[in-house]
């Protein structure tokens, strides 16, 4: 398997559908965010261990979440649960020059090996850091977009004051993926069911 077969394989399921997502996949390769130990399942439609009981997501689930987040050039965007920095690269591509991405986990080895990772592609627009004793980043908010890449019991009301008006966050509940939009206070949730993540630690 190869970065291309991978996104031909996405595309022909239609978990890619649009060129901004295909563009980003065909930019950052999943090999450069696995271990040694996984490189040679790098592009199989599968997570895979990284390390410190965490893993690096399905690029099946990847695809629908970033398609789900409707990310645009410019966008401040929130990777919460970095992990590998897979989606914090992938976003960063997304968002181009003129926009923002900031990663962050609770996992100093997993800061320091996302971090590591993400540096292969210098991008001056993003970074990872360590999380505070809060969810997400409030001294930064608020967001256009919000990433959440591990499992919540309930959507947390601290990561949706974080988004901005005409915001969009994308976070898994349990075992569905939803997708939460801000219109001034007011919060419209949809959710897509049948979906498997690592929990989120608070």
């Amino acid at each position: 398997m190869t970065n291309e077969t991978l996104v031909a394989y996405l595309k022909d399921t239609g978990a890619i559908t649009s060129a901004a997502v295909e563009d980003a996949f065909r930019a950052i390769h999943r090999a450069r965010f696995v271990t040694e130990e996984s490189k040679a399942s790098a592009y199989l439609d599968t997570a895979l261990p990284i390390g410190e009981g965490q893993t690096i997501s399905q690029p099946t689930v990847v695809a629908f979440c970033l398609e789900s987040l409707g990310v645009q050039p410019g966008d401040r965007v929130l990777d919460v649960g970095s992990g590998s920095g897979w989606t914090t690269a992938l976003l960063a591509h997304m968002v181009g020059p003129a926009g923002s991405v900031v990663g962050v986990d609770r996992i100093p080895e997993l800061v320091a090996f996302g971090s590591k990772n993400l540096s292969v592609y210098g991008f001056p627009q993003a970074h990872i850091e360590q999380s505070g004793r809060e969810l997400g980043k409030p001294e930064a908010a608020p967001f256009d977009r919000i990433l959440v890449s591990a499992s919540a019991d309930v959507v947390p009301d601290v990561l949706m004051q974080q988004l901005k008006d005409g915001g969009r966050m994308v976070i898994s509940v349990r075992n569905a993926i939803c997708v939460v939009d801000r219109t001034n206070d007011h919060f419209k949730t949809v959710c897509h069911e049948g979906y498997a993540f690592v929990p989120l630690i608070t």
